[in-house]
């Protein structure tokens, strides 16, 4: 049977029972290089959020993120955002250390008439969010940098679905509009 299967799609049989190769495709899994970047950190912020594993430091409505920034995040659920955004950065290139996402959350320090500097973000607030995703088993240490676990490779992968999802409805309803 799974030959005559086969058959039928290679020859090209035009029978009304038989689909074209592009519709017999099997969909592929999304990942989060599938999805907007922005779009899927507040996603899983929010999933964070929900899941409440993560303990949030009583420091987190005072602490600066970097040493060039004059305020905390105006947002309340910042902590939750910055994890997210931790999490697809190491999702995305793996072996990353505390190091490399300091340089990544850095920036330009104005200093008045000075000329601009480069200063790098916070590392002990890094630190303690990788500590976070390493309890609940998204991230954890392989030798040099961290590397995301199969759990967390998972939620990560959800969450990228159900946005693309969420995208494809949304574009057939516009299209749905548009014919109207």
């Amino acid at each position: 049977q799974q030959q005559q299967q086969q058959q039928r799609l290679t020859s090209g049989s035009s029978s009304s029972k038989s689909s074209t190769p592009a519709t017999m495709a099997q969909p592929h899994g999304v990942s989060v290089k599938d999805v907007n970047a922005q779009a899927f950190i507040m996603k899983y912020a929010q999933h964070l959020k929900r899941q409440g594993k993560m303990e949030i430091p009583k420091w987190v409505d005072i602490v600066k993120t970097a040493t060039h920034k004059e305020l905390a995040p105006y947002s309340p659920d910042w902590y939750y955002i910055r994890a997210a955004s931790i999490a697809r950065k190491i999702y995305l290139r793996p072996h990353t250390g505390v190091g490399g996402l300091t340089k990544w959350y850095g920036g330009r320090a104005r200093r008045g008439t000075l000329t601009e500097h480069f200063h790098v973000a916070s590392s002990g607030l890094i630190r303690h969010i990788l500590t976070q995703l390493e309890s609940i088993k998204v991230v954890e240490r392989d030798g040099k940098g961290r590397i995301i676990t199969r759990i967390g490779q998972q939620d990560l992968d959800r969450i990228a679905g159900q946005l693309k999802e969420d995208e494809k409805v949304e574009d057939d309803e516009e299209e749905e509009d548009e014919d109207e």
